[in-house]
């Protein structure tokens, strides 16, 4: 659809903020600048604020201080009939007693569009999605990622500036949901639109995404493509919500061995893993309170007994050993330290058996243990 491709507008909040009666703050001040057909994914736990954000550009949360503007345009009072936007919920919102074409159809003829272009605006978007087959059913006659695609068709037939996702495939069992996330992907690519989408699945996030806001408790606490917030997190909360597993993360106490940093874990005073020296020894506060982070396909094991000498090794123990056909996961526990480590599918350890853990020293992340936030 090259008309929604000339429309792609972008999108700016500056310090954006939403506090609701009783001085409760949903989000606090968001900074976000969103360009004409890019794809920006808002991600993050629920209450984050992720979907009270995406509400307030849509215009059904009033912003209680910051400026929004949406391409080029100041929209904190108007109202979401004039923003140029169309939103697709987490539940589908179809009428009933309505076809699939009248339903496509029907903001169209409220405003009143001529009825030969609703028809080709709707065959248009129903060709592009795959529905010309179904344009005559009613939505109980639908599968769940059929009706999803009809919301989707409902949104695009008004060839918006921007569109917004809010959840949209959270209702759709793991294989739609797998197949959905395809369609979004190449209806984006397809149609060079703007597109605000939230979700609380780090994989849709990852996968869709331009770019990806991470939120927590109202803030944004990174942003960025999604391959950079996974390898270079910016603090302790994206390093653990991003991952799955997520990240293993360790609270020690950093100290200097020669060209060499060393973390000593609290709970485990005998062991020493050591990082090449990243240049933030003077950004350490003194205590030398530090959170290492290390990805669990960034450790390897071997067997415990007769493992050569490695300054960057340890002996732990197998507490659970999880083969999921491609890979396998073993947790385990070094003197109260919980560790992941993913590895290729072979040999299983056997629970409570020893093996020898080793660390790839260069994909070790340091953070402040007080404030979290990476030392890189």
């Amino acid at each position: 659809m090259t008309a929604t491709t000339k429309t792609a507008a972008t999108v700016e909040l500056e310090a954006i903020r939403k506090e609701y009666d009783g001085g409760i703050v949903a989000v606090h001040g968001v900074d976000l600048s969103v360009a004409a057909g890019e794809l920006v994914v808002l991600v993050g736990p629920s209450g984050c604020g992720k979907s009270t954000t995406l509400r307030m550009v849509a215009g059904l949360e009033t912003i209680t201080s910051g400026r929004l503007s949406i391409g080029g345009r100041i929209v904190n009072d108007v109202p979401p009939s004039e923003r140029d936007i169309a939103m697709v919920f987490q539940s589908y919102a179809l009428y009933p007693h309505m076809t699939v074409r009248e339903n496509m159809g029907f903001a169209l003829r409220l405003r009143k569009r001529p009825a030969r272009e609703i028809v080709a605006r709707v065959d248009e978007a129903a060709a592009t999605l795959g529905l010309m087959e179904l344009l005559d059913r009613r939505p109980r006659q639908l599968s769940g990622g059929q009706r999803q695609r009809v919301a989707i068709g409902r949104a695009i037939v008004r060839e918006p500036s921007v569109f917004l996702f809010d959840e949209p495939l959270s209702n759709l069992d793991a294989a739609l949901r797998g197949e959905m996330r395809r369609e979004l992907a190449t209806l984006h690519s397809r149609l060079g639109a703007t597109m605000l989408y939230v979700t609380h699945d780090q994989i849709e996030a990852m996968t869709l995404g331009d770019r990806i806001v991470v939120m927590h408790q109202g803030r944004v606490r990174q942003v960025d493509t999604p391959t950079r917030v996974y390898e270079r997190p910016a603090d302790t909360f994206v390093a653990g919500f991003l991952g799955s597993p997520p990240m293993n993360l360790i609270t020690g106490i950093l100290g200097k061995n020669g060209d060499r940093v060393t973390v000593r874990p609290d709970a485990a005073p005998q062991v020493t893993i050591c990082a090449p020296l990243l240049n933030v020894l003077e950004r350490v506060p003194e205590s030398g309170a530090v959170v290492l982070g290390v990805r669990p396909e960034h450790l390897r094991t071997s067997p415990a007994t007769g493992a050569p000498p490695d300054s960057n090794g340890f002996d732990a123990t197998v507490e659970l050993a999880e083969a999921l056909g491609h890979e396998l996961l073993l947790h385990l526990r070094v003197d109260g330290v919980p560790l992941t480590v993913r590895g290729a599918p072979g040999v299983r350890p056997t629970v409570g058996s020893s093996v020898r853990v080793h660390v790839d020293p260069s994909h070790v992340h340091l953070f402040d243990a007080a404030t979290g936030v990476s030392l890189r």
